[in-house]
């Protein structure tokens, strides 16, 4: 077939060379002429080896990185859907502006896919009326479906042929042709979803129970606090109940689809309730650390904090909407904020941090970035905020020398706490 991927960033790119390894005539287009001529010179915007070389493949198979879009067999949509902070609601004018130009292209018998994440009724509430603009009725004319992308950062070039696959049409011919289609290129199952909306529903639930979940354990870590005891141990007796399954606790979670995905739910609907709540508490656990420097240091005034990892998860290379970020915007806003729960008791303002950020994965502008030692050399605190292995060999005695200070907070418990605490260390898990 000839398809034409509309959006070759992130997901789109690793879609776009799904297709080209499996025989299609790929097209990928993106208005990002940077962007495409670096493809076109065999150097993708990666550091996934394994997807680096599965892209490369695809380029010498035939894939076009074009910023003009072509009439194909099969359009895919695989836009950004940006988060509104202040509405908490999905920007859908990438989706849209893709409809409209779809729709320049569109012939009979064509098909339509979205892959991006959207809210509920978004095929066929917006995407559907735009396409309807090239004079062709979507189920009719052409096939419209939305087959949302499950693939987990750091491995994607796998997840993206092995992970099961949703499929949702606006009517059964066209769920029938989009599942043929996928069902050729993936080895994980197809499941048919009696609709697009509820494809799209199923994505953003998938990432809302992930969500609420991690929420749980996180309230406990911050209750276990008040009573002096460690939630990992309590959590680890908890779990040896056949029907209880509590997850760790974190200093929040990050990357694209978790602090975004469930509020997409409330989009058309005014029923969130437990999900806006594990909203909240995940992205709460930011300030959580933050009195936990403060209790330790007992003061926040003047103080030099370590802050190791600023990736949303550990040993991969994204920081989208990591915690670590969030941290060091925290800490830094120095003066702007009361200190978490002692505010609510008149209690004092951050004073001057002068915040040191270490990341061995992490490349970005966001930061600035430093070597291991130096983050260290001085600081009166250091915080894990990202579960890299690496961390785990920082070496406490050679820490003690650098560092002035002698609190540690683990957000992941990755550290040995026996050696910090016998190197001098108070040493604090989430």
């Amino acid at each position: 077939m000839k398809i034409c991927v509309h959006g070759i960033g992130y997901i789109g790119l690793a879609t776009a060379a799904l297709f080209a390894n499996n025989g299609h005539d790929v097209v990928g287009y993106d208005p990002d002429e940077e962007l495409v001529e670096e493809l076109r010179a065999g150097n993708p915007r990666t550091t996934e080896a394994e997807l680096r070389e599965y892209v490369l493949d695809a380029l010498d198979a035939g894939l076009e990185p074009s910023t003009e879009v072509v009439e194909a067999d099969c359009h895919i949509v695989c836009v950004p859907t940006p988060y509104e902070a202040d509405s908490k609601r999905a920007d859908l004018s990438y989706v849209e502006m893709s409809g409209r130009t779809v729709a320049e292209y569109l012939r009979e018998d064509d098909m339509v896919i979205l892959e991006s994440t959207v809210p509920p009724g978004t095929t066929e509430e917006v995407l559907a009326p735009i396409l309807a603009a090239s004079e062709l009725t979507p189920g009719e004319d052409f096939s419209l479906a939305h087959c949302p992308e499950t693939v987990l950062p750091g491995n994607i070039a796998h997840e993206l042929v092995h992970n099961d696959r949703i499929i949702g049409g606006i009517d059964d011919e066209s769920a029938d042709k989009t599942i043929a289609l996928y069902e050729s290129l993936v080895e994980g199952d197809i499941h048919r979803a009696p609709d697009a909306t509820t494809a799209e529903f199923v994505k953003l639930s998938q990432n809302a129970y992930r969500d609420v979940n991690i929420a749980f354990a996180n309230e406990l870590a911050r209750v276990a606090n008040d009573y002096g005891i460690s939630s990992r141990d309590a959590i680890d007796l908890a779990n040896v109940h056949p029907r209880v399954d509590v997850l760790n606790p974190g200093p929040g979670v990050g990357g694209h689809c978790l602090p975004i995905d469930p509020w997409f739910l409330g989009q058309f609907s005014d029923s969130l309730d437990l999900i806006a709540t594990a909203r909240r508490v995940n992205d709460g656990m930011v300030d959580f650390v933050v009195e936990l420097l403060d209790g330790e240091l007992g003061s926040l005034d003047d103080a030099t904090v370590a802050v190791l990892g600023v990736a949303y998860k550990g040993n991969v290379d994204d920081a989208r909407h990591s915690p670590g970020l969030r941290l060091v915007e925290r800490l830094t806003a120095a003066g702007s904020r009361e200190v978490g729960a002692a505010a609510a008791d008149g209690g004092q303002l951050v004073g001057d941090v002068d915040v040191r950020v270490h990341d061995p994965h992490v490349r970005t502008d966001a930061v600035d970035l430093v070597d291991l030692d130096t983050a260290l050399d001085g600081a009166d605190a250091m915080v894990v905020a990202a579960g890299h292995d690496a961390f785990r060999d920082v070496d406490p005695a050679e820490a003690a020398d650098l560092m002035d200070g002698r609190v540690v907070v683990d957000g992941f418990s990755i550290l040995d706490a026996d050696a910090w605490r016998d190197a001098g260390f108070d040493y604090v898990e989430i």
